[in-house]
């Protein structure tokens, strides 16, 4: 049985679900000793290491908008398996870095590499499956992500026992091996066939809705460092929660994402759906937000209650406005540069990224209840932007029914 459920799986599911796991399982450890790693084995300064990895974050949304012209050129899954030697080797030669200019240079490609797979493995998926198919394998990925990011913080927890420089530089080391480990898998996968059509290719840098919903998807990426940022410095800052609560919640959401993201996958069924899953993502966002404000009033049992509803609430956000945003991402683009039209999907998604940790503590940290409203009104209007744009959309392309 076991057997037969293996062999059922698209080989190229199974290559890239090998690849988010052990990458991810490299991304918890990195989460949990990176910072320490820098300033206490290197030597740098929390400063420096800031700088230099705002500076990777820059490198990482050119090569993540440049990677997409390059998978249509190249293919897809060879710029995926060089992009993974590449953030590999990377993260391994951070176990040399003596000086500032060769941490950033290293950040820089490492956080160009990994920005450049996600669009790479994007445009792997948008030309290997079609339809529904292609949005439920990118959900099951997502799930093997988190899942595998959180066995590696949890991994993490015996470096930082230990302390040491030794453990901190192995733990590095081991990192280095999982993200190499991901391309193994990759050698063998042919390169998806492209389509060929004598009509001019649509280029994404034109089409005003898709870079719309990219840039819109952009706002509601704010909601991870909502999640990772805002939420443990809100709790211990500004609740009478105990501070464990924070490690509640990121499990919590954890475990929340794992169960459902498939599920919410299948809610996004075409591109007026999809916007409409958007606008509801939109609207649980916001009510988390006004979840989080009003748990900074009232004693301890009170304000860990309202943070739990306040995390399902979010997480509820965050598997809606994946799914949605999967399928309006894929559907929208031209299948004939599908490379190019994933560069600009993953460009906005890493300018939310870049941006959340400002955007978050200038607003729900520094102003308290009426930064909260900032970020939920937002949201909602990210979401219904989102709506209008996708209601009036038609695909590009219409892929054979199944």
């Amino acid at each position: 049985m076991t057997i037969t459920l293996a062999k059922s799986i698209h080989p190229t599911e199974r290559a890239l679900a090998f690849g988010a796991a052990t990458s991810s399982l490299a991304k918890g450890l990195l989460f949990g000793v990176s910072a320490l790693f820098f300033t206490r084995v290197v030597g740098l300064s929390a400063a420096t290491v800031g700088f230099g990895l705002t500076v990777a974050g820059g490198v990482g949304l050119a090569t993540a908008f440049g990677s997409g012209y390059l998978s249509d050129r190249l293919g897809a899954r060879r710029v995926l398996l060089a992009t993974t030697v590449l953030q590999g080797a990377a993260v391994g030669a951070y176990t040399i870095v003596r000086n500032v200019i060769a941490f950033v240079l290293i950040a820089s490609v490492a956080v160009g590499a990994e920005a450049a797979q996600r669009t790479a493995r994007t445009t792997l998926l948008a030309r290997q499956f079609t339809g529904a198919d292609r949005v439920e394998v990118r959900a099951r990925l997502r799930v093997v992500t988190n899942v595998f990011i959180g066995a590696g913080s949890v991994a993490a927890a015996g470096t930082l026992t230990l302390n040491s420089r030794a453990a901190y530089t192995i733990t590095m080391v081991v990192a280095a091996v999982l993200v190499l480990s991901a391309a193994i898998p990759l050698r063998g996968l042919p390169e998806p066939r492209t389509l060929k059509n004598e009509q001019k290719q649509k280029t994404p840098l034109r089409d005003w809705r898709y870079l719309g919903i990219a840039a819109l998807n952009g706002l509601l990426t704010i909601q991870f460092g909502l999640l990772t940022v805002g939420m443990p410095l809100w709790v211990t800052g500004h609740t009478r929660a105990p501070a464990a609560t924070v490690a509640l919640l990121l499990v919590l959401n954890t475990a929340f994402v794992a169960l459902f993201q498939v599920r919410a996958a299948r809610l996004a069924t075409d591109i007026r759906t999809a916007g409409r899953v958007v606008f509801g993502a939109a609207t649980a966002l916001a009510l988390a937000c006004a979840l989080y404000a009003f748990a900074g009033h009232g004693p301890a049992v009170f304000a860990t209650a309202l943070l739990v509803v306040g995390v399902l609430a979010h997480s509820t956000g965050e598997i809606l406005a994946e799914a949605g945003g999967w399928e309006l991402a894929f559907e929208l683009a031209d299948p004939r540069n599908a490379g190019a039209y994933q560069g600009v999907s993953q460009t906005g998604f890493a300018v939310g990224t870049m941006l959340a940790p400002a955007a978050v503590t200038t607003t729900a940290i520094d102003h308290g209840g009426p930064g909260w409203v900032v970020l939920a009104v937002t949201f909602l209007v990210a979401g219904a932007g989102t709506a209008v744009l996708a209601r009036t959309a038609v695909p590009l392309f219409s892929p054979p029914p199944r």
